[in-house]
């Protein structure tokens, strides 16, 4: 399973960073009777919450062409260039409309499109680097990738990477 928890506040992330990566928890239940230790993995991840923005297309990046629209639709079709390519100069993008008689319909359909696709590509590229920050701190989520081990009949929490040692109730008390 899986647990979100939202934090909020200054230095909310400065707290939790350290917490990133995975953590071996140990113990031995009290109705084992042989004594065997159990141990389970849990992985953390911590990430500031991204700025909410609403999306918007700079006009300066883009490049209007209008031109006479093809297929069937007789005189009016051949003589008005009611056609729109719209280009998104930074990325490349094209968009093609002639759906509509109107030159300006068009032109508002083919801004429309571009917008679409331009926040589509935009949350696909935060997505893949979320996703990439997140596999890079959890890492396999095997036993190697540990960051904490807590041995809970020890009453003892050892951080790997730090070298340091706390007393069990200190650590979940924060102290």
């Amino acid at each position: 399973g899986s647990i979100i928890m939202h934090v909020v506040g200054d230095g909310a992330q400065a707290l939790f960073v350290d917490e990133a990566g995975g953590h071996r928890w140990q113990r031995r239940p009290e109705n084992d009777r042989h004594g065997r230790t159990h141990t389970s993995t849990v992985t953390v991840a911590v990430f500031a919450e991204p700025e909410s923005s609403v999306f918007r297309v700079d006009v300066a990046d883009l490049d209007w062409v209008f031109k006479r629209g093809t297929g069937p639709g007789g005189q009016h079709r051949n003589k008005t260039e009611s056609a729109v390519v719209l280009t998104h100069r930074p990325t490349g993008l094209v968009v093609q409309c002639q759906s509509e008689r109107s030159q300006h319909r068009n032109k508002a359909s083919a801004l429309a499109v571009m917008t679409a696709r331009l926040w589509d590509r935009q949350r696909h590229d935060d997505h893949t680097v979320r996703a990439q920050d997140r596999r890079q701190q959890v890492g396999s989520g095997q036993r190697g990738d540990k960051r904490r081990t807590i041995r809970v009949q020890d009453g003892q929490v050892y951080d790997h990477i730090t070298g340091r040692r706390w007393q069990l109730q200190h650590y979940l008390t924060g102290d």
